[in-house]
């Protein structure tokens, strides 16, 4: 694994990867090397150190999701940053790309969502189902394929469990590839077409507004919106 091709920015506190479908963020019952212990690995050795290196997980992306995703490289950057997750002071920015257009081009959904840990899934539910969250964002129509695939951009308010999967497929718009949530065929790499696309926040340190975006995957049906 390339991590020095996926780095998208780095500084003494953090480190921004473009996440690949496919790479965890943590273990899981796989037992495959989850993204932390690659980027220490890599930095351990680019930087030629000698002891135990810090790579602290600030935020996740499910692992069939490409794009941004961040990282401490201090234990004083992870708590800064993990304060700013809590006080929702993080603006992240989502791309999905949907067979079925939105019922409008642009909407704010408010919807109540419960996990099943048995299947590993979320489901939209009613308000005052005992223990469900709630799950909001904002969404906008930004384009159409050649292939007749809508790209919706997603503006998440909150991180709940499979969300954006949720909210979209409760709504009519079942992301490309995502069997799980009604998709009718798999990707070929078995992931799904959802990619975070941008992440801003203020660094922990510095005190300055950050912008990072994430180029899309490599593949013709995303191409077509980058250019």
């Amino acid at each position: 694994m390339n991590i020095a091709d996926q780095i998208l920015y780095e500084d003494n506190h953090l480190l921004a990867l473009n996440k690949r479908c496919g790479q965890i963020v943590q273990g899981d019952k796989t037992g495959d090397t989850p993204l932390p212990e690659h980027i220490k690995d890599y930095l351990k050795i680019r930087d030629n150190k000698p002891g135990n290196v810090f790579c602290g997980v600030i935020h996740r992306l499910d692992r069939p999701v490409s794009g941004v995703v961040l990282f401490a490289k201090t234990s004083k950057a992870l708590s800064r940053m993990n304060e700013a997750v809590k006080g929702r002071d993080i603006k992240k920015t989502y791309w999905a790309l949907s067979k079925e257009p939105p019922p409008q081009e642009c909407g704010h959904l408010e919807d109540w969502l419960l996990r099943n840990e048995k299947n590993n899934r979320s489901y939209v539910v009613k308000a005052g189902t005992a223990e469900a969250k709630l799950a909001i964002l904002d969404y906008k129509l930004i384009g159409v394929s050649g292939g007749g695939y809508h790209l919706i951009e997603i503006d998440l308010h909150t991180g709940r469990h499979h969300q954006i999967r949720a909210q979209l497929a409760n709504m009519g718009c079942h992301i490309k590839g995502d069997l799980k949530y009604g998709a009718p065929r798999s990707n070929p790499d078995g992931g799904i077409s959802l990619h975070a696309r941008k992440i801003t926040f203020i660094h922990p340190v510095r005190k300055e507004e950050i912008t990072i975006v994430a180029p899309t995957p490599h593949e013709p049906i995303w191409m077509e919106f980058e250019q």
